[in-house]
């Protein structure tokens, strides 16, 4: 454990014994008789009883311990201890919150591989009541204090939206329909009269749902043949619908990309490339088999700094060391490229998504491999968002992976790290109305052929070696125009804006550290930082910094000036 100089820590201890054992509880953050304090607690008894302490530490540490010991005749029993810096937030770090409710994140998703091995009831109920199990997934003890409830608060405390992964490997249909009426239910309901049992009597309303973690890949617990988890998913959904009508289902998908890249369909099939619509397209066989049991479809990337797959090879290879920043930065936009060329093709195979769509949710993706400290990642991580900003039919909803990443953490202290600045600067200043951009300079020619993560046309706007996406605000009291510049020079952008009557000035937020690998590390003097420049006019051209994000904000002028 480590603490900081002067702060409070509030504890509590479950413990029972005979009445002739005195117990105490000792806080330690040095060598010094000094450096500790100590909480007797009172005379014991034969039923486990709760006891509340509370210390103030007298210096920093990185090295504390708390020793619970025992005096008198007799012996005691410890039913389960916690300690937290009294500042808590129900529960959570007050600093962690704080920097990760400063995103304004829209959604937050719990449910990864784990889930498919997970018993939700087992992490519902009295915290000090609920057993440990071994996670079977990652073997490990899960201590259980994080359950549905939990999270649910967790959402609340960040103002985001919470989104449910059920158990759909080794889960059953009745189990979800469970937990959706725990979540939902009336408090006359079996589920929702436990869920008041809590302390939560008034329903989450908890919108979406999804049915099952990436159960294409062969490491899921509980997989299955594509042709059978196609009949279990609507049986999940017949019985989650049963009890919230209203709840948005989301399938695990996975495109041939995703299929191919992870070998899935080379076991399948035998084949490296997957066929659209064929024995091992995941994505094909919910929109053909279950698309009024589908809401949304939930796709996976990992975009890796170091490797790429290569479909001649069959096989993931490193990459080429003479390849452009560009290109390394382009990357991971290729991801949602492909996703949106194949989202294409369904279209003009599957005639019913053209009277109701069926969007993608990206709700796992990443730029793996580089350190989350490090600015290197940030214009990459920006070409992501411009991308899935190009097509707002199909991406309707997304979540990075995961919402930690976004933050330099230690055990005392929480700063958003470089991603986290760029999360929250397009948040804070980059529209939510889509506007076009047209340009004369069309992205290049991809460097390798068609297939896996390889798209037909290169991702990018018309204006490489930029990256340019334009918005309105919501109340579209301002033009917003974001500008990546993912080469190791300086570029000049010549623009015209047309259909804008915009005020003269405005304003530049811009992510540009003069060193690529530049780090915000909690703790240390940050070399990252978001800039804010005030422009007295409206340019018709700017200059990029080298590896650079930035976001121009041009307020409209107002009627009748």
């Amino acid at each position: 454990m480590a603490v900081k100089s002067g702060k409070r820590y509030s504890g509590r201890v479950i413990v029972s014994g005979d009445s002739g054992a005195s117990v105490q509880v000792t806080l330690i953050w040095g060598e010094g008789t000094s450096d500790r304090q100590t909480h007797k607690i009172g005379r014991l008894k034969s039923a486990f009883k709760a006891h509340e302490f509370e210390f103030t530490t007298g210096a920093d540490s990185t090295d504390v311990w708390l020793e619970i010991t025992g005096t008198g005749k007799g012996s005691f029993r410890i039913g389960a201890v916690s300690l937290m810096p009294a500042d808590n937030v129900e529960g959570f770090r007050k600093e962690v919150i704080e920097a990760l409710a400063s995103l304004r994140s829209g959604v937050y998703r719990i449910g990864g591989n784990f889930i498919s091995g997970h018993e939700w009831r087992e992490a519902v109920g009295p915290r000090d009541l609920r057993a440990p199990t071994m996670d079977p997934v990652r073997p490990f003890a899960q201590p259980n204090d994080i359950g549905t409830d939990e999270f649910i608060t967790l959402c609340r405390l960040l103002g985001v939206e919470p989104y449910i992964t059920v158990n759909a490997g080794f889960g059953d249909a009745w189990s979800a329909r469970q937990l959706v009426e725990y979540c939902n239910g009336a408090p006359t309901t079996p589920m929702g009269r436990w869920r008041a049992e809590n302390g939560h009597p008034k329903p989450y309303g908890v919108k979406y749902w999804g049915i099952g973690n990436e159960p294409w890949g062969d490491w899921q617990f509980g997989a299955m043949a594509m042709e059978q988890f196609l009949i279990k998913h609507n049986l999940f959904a017949k019985a989650m619908r049963s009890v919230d009508p209203a709840i948005v289902l989301i399938a695990g998908g996975a495109m041939p990309d995703t299929m191919t890249c992870s070998k899935q369909t080379l076991r399948i099939t035998g084949e490296i490339k997957t066929e659209l619509l064929g024995p091992a397209d995941w994505t094909g066989g919910f929109l053909t088999k279950c698309f009024e049991n589908t809401d949304q479809i939930a796709e996976h990337f990992y975009a890796y700094s170091n490797r790429r797959f290569d479909v001649e090879k069959g096989d993931s290879v490193p990459l080429d060391p003479d390849e452009p920043l560009i290109e390394w930065m382009r990357r991971p936009a290729n991801h949602v490229r492909v996703k949106a060329e194949a989202y294409h093709d369904y279209m003009e195979l599957i005639p019913a998504l053209k009277e109701r769509p069926i969007p993608i949710n990206m709700d796992e993706w990443a730029y793996a491999g580089e350190s989350m400290t490090r600015f290197k990642t940030v214009p990459a991580i920006a070409w992501v968002f411009h991308e899935m900003f190009r097509y707002p039919e199909i991406f309707q909803m997304a979540a990075y992976t995961f919402g930690t990443s976004l933050v330099s953490v230690n055990r005392t202290d929480a700063v958003l790290n470089p991603t986290g600045l760029l999360f929250k600067m397009y948040r804070d200043h980059f529209g939510t109305i889509p506007v076009a951009i047209k340009g004369e300079s069309l992205p290049p020619a991809p460097r390798y052929p068609e297939g896996g993560q390889d798209p037909r046309v290169n991702a990018g706007s018309p204006t490489h070696p930029l990256d340019v996406a334009a918005a309105w605000t919501e109340d579209r009291s301002a033009l917003t125009i974001a500008v990546i510049n993912p080469n190791e020079s300086a570029h000049s952008l010549e623009w015209t804006i047309r259909e804008a009557n915009l005020e003269g000035s405005g304003t530049i937020w811009r992510m540009a550290p003069s060193d690529i690998n530049a780090e915000i590390v909690v703790g240390e003097k940050s070399e990252v930082d978001v800039e804010e420049i005030t422009l007295d006019a409206v340019p018709s051209s700017v200059e990029l910094q080298p590896f650079s994000v930035s976001i121009f904000v041009f307020p409209v002028q107002a009627s009748g000036s």
